[in-house]
Parts: C-alpha cells; sequence; structure tokens
C-alpha cells in the first residue's frame, strides 16, 4: 500500500494512504504568480547590462583569433593538398624518365656488336689470346680480395 506524503501549507508532512480534500482555488490563489519566461527574461536583461566593455573586447579578440586559426588551418590544408598532387606528378615523371632510361639502356647494350670489337682488337691492334702458361690463379685466404704485394713470379 504506497502512502502519500502531503505538505501542509504550515510546512509540516502528513503521512498516510487517505485523500484530502483540497480546495483548488485556494490552493491556485496562494501560489507564487511568476512565470519562468518572465524570469529568463528577467535574467537576460541583467546579463545584458552586465556586459562590460572588456568583457565584450575579450569576446571580439577572441572571434579573430578563431576566425584566423580557422583560415590559417585551411590554408594549410590546402597547401598539403597541392604537395600531395605534385609528389604524385613528379613519381609519374620519375617513372616515366625511369622507363625511357632503361630502354636507352637496352638499345646501348644491344648496339654494342662484340664480334667487331674482336675483329678490330685482332686485326688492327695485334691483340692475341692468353696462353696457358701466361694464366696464373690465386687463391684466397680468408678475404674477398687479393692484394698484390710483390711481382708476379715467372
Amino acid at each position: 500500500m504506497a502512502t502519500n506524503n502531503l505538505r501542509l501549507s504550515n510546512g509540516r508532512y502528513v503521512y498516510d494512504t487517505t485523500a484530502r480534500n483540497i480546495d483548488v482555488k485556494k490552493a491556485i490563489e496562494e501560489r507564487p504568480s511568476f512565470s519562468p519566461l518572465k524570469v529568463y527574461e528577467g535574467q537576460n536583461l541583467q546579463e545584458k547590462k552586465n556586459m562590460s566593455f572588456f568583457y565584450v573586447l575579450f569576446l571580439t579578440v577572441a572571434v579573430f583569433v578563431t576566425a584566423y586559426a580557422l583560415v590559417s588551418y585551411l590554408r594549410l590544408q590546402s597547401e598539403i593538398a597541392n604537395s600531395v598532387e605534385n609528389i604524385a606528378i613528379y613519381e609519374q615523371r620519375l617513372n616515366n624518365l625511369t622507363l625511357a632510361n632503361d630502354d636507352e639502356y637496352s638499345k646501348m647494350i644491344n648496339a654494342i656488336d662484340y664480334d667487331e670489337i674482336k675483329r678490330i682488337a685482332i686485326e688492327e691492334l695485334g691483340m692475341v689470346y692468353a696462353s696457358e702458361d701466361q694464366i696464373v690463379t690465386y687463391t684466397r685466404e680468408n678475404s674477398d680480395y687479393v692484394r698484390q704485394l710483390s711481382d708476379i713470379s715467372k
């Protein structure tokens, strides 16, 4: 069973489950007459009166600083987007130049006639192949290269 908590006009509470006869007209007349809207309008008017010159100056400066930060941010974003586009353009140029360079290298390598080089070396310059007694072999000992410290013996 629920209990009704009723506050009487003298400030005391009554705890029980019976309904009370309340004079509605009297309760409405005794209720304070104010509307929340009027209270809010009064507070807003009071706040407007309390706004000092320095507060308005502070708000103005804050708006300008915020606007400057926003414009700077947007400018930086634009520069980053342009840089990304430029990087993509330069990467494409690099790829094109690399392909062109590889093609030219292949053309140069394929244009070399080794038989013609051999003919010129033997016939015109008098070069000959090395004989077996001219070939000397060396064994490496824990090293990646051979260092000649003295003349090669015959």
